[in-house]
């Protein structure tokens, strides 16, 4: 026991990318295994994942702030970068949702995927562990390895196994994920070089470690726009808040993604397979804004401070033009994509509230999101397989061929748009309670996104499950098998607990989201204390003053 405790987060990270390569191992001899054990394998592995997961979630204490389980190994020492993961309530939360995920998927798809089963196995497997290496990473350039890891295996995925114009989709959305992790990588070496500057040791550890520096790049002191430093000169702009706060602002914002820099979303959820649409959206998107919660705010809290305009606006116009937009789709599968947008900018909504109600529903917004948007893609996914088709006008009431599906859809639908008792209104209320503490106007033009996100949803619900059954081929469709049941009844168990319960989820978001909020207010505190330009302007004309009178003049 004390092995798998000391060594937890490593097992729950590294063991789907250790099946993957378990499997492939035959190949070098010559031998393929087949389809049906990679499959096999893959399913029982990712559940093993998800149970040493929940074995997570009962060692964590959620009464105690900082980051636990921390496993801490020298990697690159000369440079500062070494393998450091561990947890807070934030991050748990998401390796929880994202292992409970893939199991389902791979049962959702498992007669989905027709051709190069092996690959996709292998890709899926090579996912979750990119994904929650990246939830744990507490090593910034371990971080920014795992970020950029993930797009490999989702390029491929969406490459391979999507629809006709996935090549288009899949190069559009690593050229767009990847030209912001780039300029997140400048910002940064410029962090580290700072860091190294204020404590004469470079690292790349986020926090203080028992193996590592003892002071993390959070504390580092980064100014702000026209201080100065002791000398009085100005600090250079690459080392201020505001352009390093811009710079993982925008990797980060392209992935949530938010509004101008969410075209490649559409594209990407569309022609992806129903599996990849269910990760993209249930856990990938989350790396934008979990992002900004773990990095983004605590190391640059008054360029946040200064960005919140700017954020909230960009976030009601994902709000109100995500639901406008989804309303006008033709194509299911493109509707609960845009859907997303308009989620996502609650999500940013809440965040940037900077309060702890908004915090707190930020976050579990995320997972709820990634529930529900990924339970309607499974079920769009499943009425597809049946009638290769996805536009809502072929549809019209199929409640009668198919009363299961339609009471299934039914309620993820309602958890979508955030009905009482189901998981959306926990996160919703949250939010807009934190947003009207922040601002009054910001807060009732987000509520109207909320009426918007129940007219599209109701009305795509009506025009599918209900009316007549005018297409002959809609009269023969078949209900729910047992495997489709039992992935959905999976998806909406978690909705209704969170919906009716959510205090268990609540309670581990409790203290990282008070710590964060200190974090801020410390960095801000000892940013104002640098020196102001103001005060050393006002003190060289006091000593001009002065000179002036020793030579004699008349101070003016």
């Amino acid at each position: 026991m004390g092995y798998l405790d000391d060594n937890l987060i490593s097992l729950v990270t590294f063991l789907p990318l250790a099946t993957a390569l378990g499997l492939l191992a035959p190949r070098v001899f010559g031998r393929d295994l087949p389809s049906d054990i990679w499959r096999g394998m893959a399913l029982a592995m990712t559940t093993l994942t998800f149970l040493l997961s929940l074995w997570m979630w009962a060692e964590f204490d959620p009464a105690q702030p900082g980051f636990q389980l921390q496993e801490h190994a020298a990697w690159l020492p000369a440079f500062g970068i070494n393998y450091f993961v561990g947890i807070d309530g934030i991050a748990l939360l998401l390796v929880v949702l994202t292992t409970f995920l893939m199991p389902i998927v791979l049962v959702a798809s498992w007669n989905d995927i027709k051709h190069s089963v092996r690959s996709y196995v292998f890709f899926m497997l090579f996912l979750e562990t990119g994904m929650i290496g990246a939830f744990v990473s507490l090593n910034l350039f371990q971080f920014y390895v795992f970020w950029e890891v993930m797009l490999i295996p989702m390029y491929f995925i969406i490459g391979i196994w999507g629809g006709g114009r996935r090549i288009y989709a899949a190069v559009k959305f690593f050229l767009f994920t990847l030209a912001g992790s780039l300029l997140m990588l400048v910002a940064l070496i410029a962090l580290y070089i700072m860091h190294g500057e204020q404590f004469g040791v470079h690292t790349f550890d986020f926090v203080a470690s028992a193996g590592g520096a003892a002071q993390g790049l959070r504390d580092t002191l980064v100014p702000v726009t026209g201080q100065v430093d002791a000398a009085g000169n100005l600090f250079p702009w690459w080392k201020t808040q505001t352009w390093l706060f811009a710079a993982f602002a925008l990797a980060f914002a392209i992935k949530v993604p938010m509004v101008p820099f969410h075209t490649w979303l559409p594209d990407a959820h569309v022609e992806a397979p129903t599996s990849g649409s269910v990760i993209l959206a249930g856990v990938l998107l989350k790396m934008g804004t979990f992002g900004f919660v773990r990095f983004a705010l605590p190391l640059f809290p008054n360029a946040a401070e200064e960005f919140v305009p700017l954020i909230f606006t960009l976030s009601l116009i994902g709000i109100i033009y995500g639901s406008l937009v989804a309303m006008v789709q033709a194509d299911i599968k493109k509707l609960v994509a845009y859907s997303s947008v308009a989620h996502l900018g609650f999500v940013m909504l809440g965040m940037f509230a900077l309060n702890r109600e908004g915090l707190e529903g930020s976050v579990l917004q995320m997972v709820n999101h990634g529930l529900s948007t990924g339970a309607l893609f499974l079920l769009v996914g499943m009425i597809y397989e049946r009638r290769h088709t996805r536009l809502i006008a072929d549809f019209g009431g199929i409640a009668k061929p198919m009363p299961v599906y339609a009471a299934l859809f039914g309620i993820v639908a309602m958890s979508s748009i955030g009905l009482p008792a189901l998981n959306g209104f926990v996160g919703e209320f949250l939010i807009l309670l934190g947003t009207f503490q922040a601002s009054t106007t910001v807060g009732v033009v987000a509520a109207f996104g909320v009426v918007l996100a129940a007219a599209y949803m109701l009305w795509m619900f009506r025009r599918v499950m209900f009316g007549p059954v005018d297409k002959d081929e809609n009269l023969g469709l078949i209900d729910l098998d047992l495997r489709e049941k039992a992935v959905m009844v999976a998806m909406i168990l978690p909705i209704i607990w969170i919906g009716i319960y959510p205090e268990p989820f609540l309670r581990r978001l409790d203290a990282p989201v008070t710590e964060l909020l200190k974090v801020m207010d410390n960095r801000k505190a000892a940013v104002a204390a640098l020196p102001q330009p103001l005060r050393l302007a006002e003190q060289h004309s006091v000593e001009e003053v002065a000179s002036d009178s020793d030579d004699g003049g008349t101070p003016l």
